[in-house]
């Protein structure tokens, strides 16, 4: 039998599963996932580094612009972020949602090198994609040697 308690005020969050916890916790999580200090977590997503101390701390809660800030830019799952759903294996959303996230972060995309690139890229035959892969591996295998 699970038990669940939420305190929305705070975003705690208890289900019976190992890491469920807090919101502090798991932003704290994220960033030591990615290895980032408070200051390039807190550049990442707009905010200073005392302001991320005080989110881990628990001493402020994060307001929905930064919960979105750190699911866009790390590709956290927002249920697992706000409520611990899922578990820590929920963290990351998955790979084939990750890809469509990417694409999406697109239309913000101030370069328009980056832009052209990419639909570039998508239109090239699966003939040249194959040629493409066949090259980087043979670079992959000499970076190991």
């Amino acid at each position: 039998m699970s038990i669940l308690f939420v305190d929305i005020e705070n975003f705690l969050y208890y289900d019976g599963h190992k890491g469920g916890g807090n919101l502090n916790e798991r932003i704290k999580n994220v960033r030591e996932y990615f290895g980032l200090t408070q200051e390039e977590f807190g550049k990442k997503i707009g905010t200073a580094r005392n302001t991320i101390a005080n989110y881990e701390n628990g001493n402020r809660t994060p307001g929905k612009s930064i919960i979105l800030s750190i699911c866009r830019e790390f590709g956290v799952n927002e249920d697992w972020l706000l409520y611990g759903t899922g578990g820590p294996d929920n963290m990351l959303i998955p790979e084939d949602m990750a890809y469509i996230h990417n694409i999406g972060k697109l239309g913000n995309e101030k370069n328009e090198f980056k832009k052209f690139y990419l639909n570039a890229m998508m239109n090239l035959s699966d003939d040249f994609w194959d040629y493409l892969y066949e090259e980087f591996k043979k670079f992959s295998d000499k970076k190991g040697e």
